[in-house]
């Protein structure tokens, strides 16, 4: 079976290999595990699994010298919530290297009677550190998820979000924050040096294609407030088709599913009045409801990047709550800022269809910071998007006040 990103498939064995493979090249890849709790966090340097520490003290992974990552499953300690799968380039700053110099690389899962699936991994640009995949527990089951999310600062930085703080030689480190695991890597040194003197301009957009993911980058310990906005075109009079469309009210609604980490599902869209709350779970809250097309700058749902840490996913999706179904007319784009990161664009640019409501975009917690999916699929309504992404929860039909 091959994925695609963000495919997910149940685990039927207990012991696996998955391998990195790629195009033989100069490149340095190191593979590593990290074994986080339910907060995306090591619970402490023993649960990152690399070329320096390469077996668990559970025996439950064990670390190959030919890029390849053993899984017995039935040892994995209780805490351990998510097998986050890593690559990054050694050096990769310093010898201006990055993932897009290799083409053909793909993970690879192997089970005790042979290949379950595979993944390819060609699609980056300026990534130096990839979280390929995810073995995770859901409901009392494993299951992998072909994650593919790519961002910058190499081994340091991944470290860094997985909970562990890597050494340095010069300066000298400052000491470890408490209760924070530190560790050395195999290397004698780990040095990013300064900007070479003419930097590349930095990319301000990026337009999502379907499938395709891209990371938030993650300054500091916390991302900033993330705010999603939707606009779509407004007609300037009221005469042909679209006018008979918005004489009849039509209202684009912007609404999103969430799960925390600690099991919490819910939805917020003005429907029912859910608007979320920013400073309290869910950390997620919509602006308002725009029911005429009328404000120029559209619906928007924001997210507090200080509570990244306790949510594990949110679904953005758009329903029409009144009027036809004509989405090539209303040509609705999503856009998704956060601080530091470029501004990620997702065109509703498939049309057709009659169904009232369009699953528009994934994010995904990836050590601590978001993985952002480009989906554009179309449901008769949100009870059977929800069962397409295996969310639970139960759905009435309801109005707006």
């Amino acid at each position: 079976m091959e994925l695609g990103k963000g495919q997910k498939i149940p685990l039927n064995e207990n012991f696996l290999t998955i391998k990195f493979e790629r195009p033989t090249s100069a490149l340095e890849i190191d593979v590593a595990a990290f074994l986080t709790q339910a907060n995306g966090k090591v619970a402490d340097d023993e649960d990152f699994v690399f070329y320096g520490n390469a077996r668990h003290n559970s025996g439950a992974v064990t670390h190959n010298d030919d890029d390849s990552i053993d899984i017995n499953l039935e040892k994995v300690p209780r805490h351990v919530e998510k097998i986050s799968l890593t690559a990054t380039i050694y050096e990769a700053e310093k010898r201006r290297q990055k993932f897009s110099m290799i083409h053909g690389a793909r993970l690879r899962i192997f089970g005790t009677r042979g290949e379950i699936a595979n993944f390819p991994l060609d699609d980056f640009t300026v990534e130096t550190a990839i979280v390929l995949g995810e073995v995770y527990r859901y409901r009392g089951l494993w299951k992998f998820n072909a994650t593919g999310a790519g961002f910058k600062g190499g081994l340091a930085a991944l470290c860094n979000d997985f909970g562990i703080e890597v050494s340095d030689v010069a300066p000298p480190p400052p000491p470890p924050l408490p209760n924070r695991p530190k560790i050395n890597t195999r290397r004698e040194k780990i040095i990013i040096p300064p900007p070479p003197p003419s930097e590349p301009p930095q990319i301000k957009r990026v337009e999502l294609r379907k499938g395709q993911k891209i990371s938030l980058v993650k300054r500091g310990r916390t991302l900033g407030e993330i705010v999603i906005n939707l606009n779509w075109s407004r007609p300037s009079s009221s005469s042909g088709f679209f006018g008979r469309f918005t004489n009849r009210g039509i209202d684009l609604d912007l609404a999103c599913l969430y799960e925390l980490k600690d099991g919490e599902i819910g939805a917020i869209q003005a429907l029912g009045n859910h608007f979320g709350e920013l400073s309290y779970s869910p950390y997620i809250a919509l602006d308002g409801d725009d029911r005429t097309g009328s404000v120029e700058s559209g619906e928007t749902i924001r997210v507090n990047g200080r509570y990244a840490d306790k949510i594990r996913r949110i679904l953005i999706y758009t329903f029409i709550y009144e009027g036809a179904a004509n989405w090539e007319e209303a040509k609705g784009v999503v856009t998704v800022n956060c601080p530091g990161s470029p501004e990620l664009v997702v065109r509703m640019d498939e049309y057709g269809s009659r169904k009232h409501t369009c699953a528009i975009a994934l994010l995904e917690n990836v050590g601590g910071t978001f993985s952002v999916e480009k989906i554009v699929e179309f449901f008769d309504d949100a009870e059977k998007m929800d069962n397409a992404f295996d969310w639970g929860l139960r759905w009435t039909v309801g109005r707006k006040d």
